[in-house]
C-alpha cells in the first residue's frame, strides 16, 4: 500500500512538474508583438489613409467625425518565471513602468525580473500617434495575454449622470509587428517596380500607358535639369489627356539639384498618365511602384466558360486593389472606408483571400470610438451594415474574441440607433441622417422606408447573438425581443397582402403605392419571407422590368444574390455575363462603380456631374467572386467557423466547373460536371446536397436519399470524394 501511494505521488509531482516545465516553455516560445490599446492603432491608420485623397492636388477629407487614439493608457501583465529574465523595453511614447507596485525610475532601455511571480505595469503617453510597447525577454513578453486600459473609471448611467466604476481592463490590440524595429506607427503597405506597356508622344508630352488600372507612385529615371513636370492622371485614356478636366493630377518642381531617379510621395491610381515638361527638363522614363496589401487569393474559381473565367480574374485583381491598409470603396475615388461597401468586401473577402484581420482593421476604423454623435459614415443603411457585418465575422470565422472585446462599443452603437426610431418603433431619418440605399434616379428615401426597417431587424438579430457571446444574458432577450416585435411590424405595416409583395414606403401614416427590390430581395436571402411569398417576390419583383431597375454593381450584387437563392442560377448565369461581360466589352481592366449599358462611348465615364467622377475601380464591382463560391459552388457555414458547412452546387447552365473556398483551417475543393462531383475538404464536417436523375454512387462515404432526386454525402476533412450522377 505505501509502495503504490508513493508510485501515486511521484507521477502526480511529475505530471505537475512536467506541466509547469510545459507550460514554461510554451510561454517562452510566444512571440512578442506590438500592443496597443485595441481599435486604437485601426482609428489612427484609417485617420491617416482618408486624408489622401485628392482633387486636382486639393485635399478632399471625409465627410464624416474622426476619433483619435487614447493618449495615456496603462499595460499590465502577471508573470511566473523560473529563472531571472533580462528584458529588453521599446516603446511608442514616453512611459512609467511598476514592478510588483515599486517606480522603476527613470527610461530604462531593459531591465532584470527576478525569478517568481510578478506584476508589470507599463503606463505609457504619447500624444503624435499611438501608445504601444513591444517587450522581449526570455519569458516576459508583449503578447495577446496582456491587458490594457485607458484609466476611463466614469461612466454615464441611463439618466445621463457620472458613475465611479472600477479601471476597465480590455484585451490589448496586436496585428503583425513582431519585431522591435516595425513599429505601428510607421507601417506601409509593399511596393513593387512596374514597368510601363506603352509610350506614345501626345504634342509636347507623353502619354504612358501601364495596361490596366493600377495604383501606387510614379517614378522618373533619367532626371536632369530645372523645371516643372506636370502629371495627368487617368484611369481611361480620356481621362488622362484631358489636363483642364481629369480628377488628379500632380504639379512638380524640381531645382537641378535633385537626384536621377525620382519617386513621387503620393500615391495615385490610373492606368494612364500625361508628361508634360518644361523644355528645360529632360527624362530618360516613367515608370512606377505598385502598392498593395500583400494577400495570397485562396480562393479560385474557373468554368468552361471563358467570359465567366475573366468576369472571376478581373473581379479578383478589382478586390485586390481595394484591399489596402482596409476594405476602402474605389482607388481613384472615394479612397475612403465606406459601411456598405465595406460589408461587401468583407463577404467577397471570405470567398477570395478569407483574412481576418483585414475585416477586424475595416471593423473597427468603421466604429470608431465614443460617444457615438452620428451614424457610421453619417448614413442610416451603413450604422446597420455594420452589426450584420459583425455577425457575419463570427459566423465565417468563429472568432469570439472579437466581439467579447468590443461588445460594449456594439451596444453604445445600437443604442444610438434605437433612440433615432419614431413613435411607431421605425427608423426614419432625422436631422443629418442620410439615408443612401443606393444611386437610383428616381428613388423615394424619406419617411418610414421597409428596406432600413429590414435592416434594423437583422441587425438586432446580430445583436442578440453577439449579446450570448459576451455574457450578456438580459441584453440577449431584450434585442431578440425587439427583432420578433419589429419584424412583425414590419409585415403588419409593409406587406401587401393583396399584391404579396413588400411595400417601399410610408409616410405620415399613409403608405405610398411603391414597389421596389430592396426591402423585397434583402427579405429572401434574410430567410424572413415563407415560400409563397418568396415565389410571389421573385415574379412580381425581381423579374419583372417594370419596377425600378438597379444599375450599380453594389445593389445588383443583393438582387443576384437573392435570385440565386431562389435555385435561378441559370438566369443569374446570364446576367453577370451580360453585366459584368459588358464592362469588360467596353475595354475594363477593373470592375467599375455603376454601369449602365444604354450609355456610349465617354457617357461610361461620368459619374456626379462630372466628365471623369466615376470610379472605373470600385469593390463592389467584384461581387461574381461571392455569388460563384456561395452559389455555384455552392459552398457556406451552417455553423460557425465552419464546424459545419454546406456544400450544394449548381452548375447554373454550366459544362463544369471547379474551384477552392477558403476557410479558417484550409480550403473546400470542388469539382462539379453534368456527370461527376468531387469534393475535399480541411475543414470540419460538411453536408455535400445535390440532386440526380440517377442513383449516385459514390467511392468514398455514404449516399443518403433525401427525397425524389436529392441526395447527401457527409464530407469529412483529408478525404477525396468522387461522386457519380447525372444532372436533371
Amino acid at each position: 500500500m505505501q509502495n503504490r501511494f508513493s508510485t501515486l505521488t511521484f507521477l502526480v509531482v511529475f505530471i505537475t512538474l512536467f506541466s509547469s516545465l510545459f507550460s514554461l516553455a510554451q510561454d517562452k516560445s510566444k512571440e512578442a508583438t506590438w500592443i496597443w490599446y485595441p481599435g486604437d492603432f485601426e482609428v489612427w491608420l484609417s485617420n491617416k489613409m482618408q486624408v489622401r485623397r485628392t482633387e486636382r492636388e486639393a485635399v478632399f477629407p471625409p465627410l464624416w467625425q474622426y476619433y483619435s487614439p487614447y493618449s495615456l493608457v496603462t499595460f499590465q501583465t502577471e508573470v511566473a518565471i523560473p529563472e531571472p529574465d533580462e528584458v529588453k523595453i521599446y516603446t511608442e511614447g514616453s512611459f512609467q513602468l511598476l514592478v510588483d507596485g515599486a517606480q522603476i525610475y527613470g527610461q530604462p532601455k531593459s531591465i532584470k525580473i527576478p525569478a517568481g511571480k510578478h506584476k508589470i505595469s507599463f503606463k505609457v503617453y504619447q500624444q503624435e500617434v499611438l501608445p504601444a510597447i513591444y517587450i522581449a525577454g526570455k519569458y516576459v513578453k508583449s503578447d495577446a495575454s496582456w491587458k490594457v486600459t485607458n484609466e476611463d473609471k466614469l461612466w454615464i448611467d441611463e439618466n445621463g449622470k457620472a458613475q465611479q466604476s472600477g479601471t476597465p481592463w480590455v484585451p490589448v490590440g496586436s496585428w503583425n509587428f513582431n519585431t522591435p524595429e516595425s513599429k505601428p506607427s510607421e507601417f506601409k503597405l509593399t511596393t513593387k517596380a512596374w514597368n510601363a506597356k506603352k509610350i506614345e508622344k501626345i504634342g509636347t508630352g507623353k502619354l504612358v500607358d501601364f495596361g490596366k488600372e493600377t495604383f501606387g507612385y510614379i517614378k522618373i529615371h533619367g532626371l536632369k535639369g530645372k523645371g516643372k513636370v506636370a502629371l495627368y492622371y487617368g484611369e481611361s485614356r480620356e481621362e488622362a489627356l484631358d489636363s483642364a478636366k481629369c480628377e488628379t493630377l500632380d504639379h512638380l518642381s524640381f531645382d537641378g539639384k535633385q537626384a536621377e531617379t525620382y519617386t513621387h510621395n503620393g500615391s495615385k491610381a490610373f492606368r494612364y498618365v500625361q508628361v508634360q515638361a518644361d523644355p528645360t527638363v529632360k527624362y530618360d522614363s516613367i515608370s512606377m511602384l505598385y502598392e498593395y496589401l500583400p494577400l495570397h487569393n485562396r480562393g479560385a474559381f474557373k468554368s468552361s466558360d471563358q467570359l465567366l473565367n475573366r468576369i472571376w480574374d478581373v473581379s479578383a485583381y478589382t478586390m485586390q486593389l481595394t484591399s489596402r491598409e482596409f476594405f476602402i470603396d474605389g482607388i481613384k475615388r472615394d479612397r475612403w472606408v465606406w459601411s456598405g461597401d465595406a460589408y461587401q468586401s468583407y463577404l467577397m473577402n471570405y470567398y477570395l483571400f478569407f483574412d481576418s484581420p483585414s475585416v477586424e482593421r475595416t471593423l473597427l476604423a468603421l466604429r470608431g470610438k465614443e460617444p457615438v454623435t452620428a451614424h457610421i459614415n453619417i448614413i442610416m443603411d451603413y450604422s446597420l451594415y455594420w452589426f450584420v457585418g459583425v455577425y457575419d465575422y463570427y459566423l465565417h470565422t468563429g472568432d469570439t474574441k472579437f466581439i467579447k472585446t468590443f461588445y460594449p462599443r456594439m451596444k453604445s452603437l445600437m443604442d444610438f440607433c434605437l433612440k433615432r426610431r419614431n413613435q411607431n418603433g421605425f427608423l426614419e431619418p432625422l436631422e443629418g441622417d442620410w439615408v443612401f440605399i443606393d444611386w437610383a434616379n428616381g428613388l423615394p428615401k424619406t419617411g418610414e422606408v421597409s428596406f432600413e426597417q429590414m435592416l434594423l431587424a437583422r441587425s438586432l438579430e446580430a445583436m442578440a447573438v453577439s449579446a450570448k457571446i459576451a455574457g450578456e444574458n438580459e441584453d440577449q432577450k431584450q434585442y431578440e425581443k425587439l427583432a420578433d416585435d419589429l419584424k412583425t411590424k414590419l409585415f403588419d405595416v409593409f406587406w401587401d397582402k393583396k399584391e404579396n409583395v413588400m411595400k417601399h414606403q410610408r409616410i405620415n401614416g399613409k403608405m405610398q403605392d411603391i414597389v421596389t427590390r430592396y426591402a423585397n430581395m434583402f427579405g429572401i436571402f434574410f430567410n424572413y419571407f415563407n415560400e409563397d411569398q418568396k415565389q410571389s417576390i421573385k415574379n412580381k419583383v425581381l423579374l419583372n422590368d417594370t419596377i425600378l431597375k438597379i444599375t450599380t454593381p453594389y445593389m445588383r450584387f443583393y438582387e443576384l444574390e437573392a435570385l440565386c437563392a431562389m435555385g435561378e442560377q441559370d438566369y443569374v448565369l446570364k446576367e453577370m455575363k451580360d453585366y459584368w461581360g459588358g464592362m469588360l466589352k467596353e475595354g475594363a481592366t477593373s470592375f467599375w462603380e455603376e454601369y449602365n449599358p444604354t450609355k456610349k462611348g465617354t457617357e461610361h465615364l461620368a459619374m456626379y456631374g462630372r466628365p471623369y467622377g466615376k470610379s472605373l475601380c470600385h469593390a463592389w464591382g467584384s461581387s461574381p467572386i461571392y455569388l460563384l463560391g456561395k452559389y455555384y459552388l455552392g459552398v457556406k457555414p451552417t455553423a460557425p467557423g465552419y464546424s459545419e458547412y454546406e456544400i450544394k452546387p449548381n452548375l447554373g447552365g454550366l459544362q463544369w466547373m471547379e474551384g477552392k473556398v477558403p476557410t479558417p483551417k484550409g480550403e473546400v475543393a470542388v469539382y462539379v460536371s453534368q456527370s461527376e462531383i468531387k469534393v475535399q475538404s480541411g475543414e470540419g464536417e460538411g453536408k455535400l446536397i445535390f440532386e440526380s436523375k440517377i442513383k449516385p454512387r459514390t467511392n468514398s462515404g455514404t449516399i443518403v436519399n433525401l427525397s425524389k432526386n436529392k441526395y447527401q454525402v457527409t464530407i469529412q476533412p483529408g478525404v477525396a470524394y468522387q461522386i457519380s450522377y447525372k444532372t436533371l
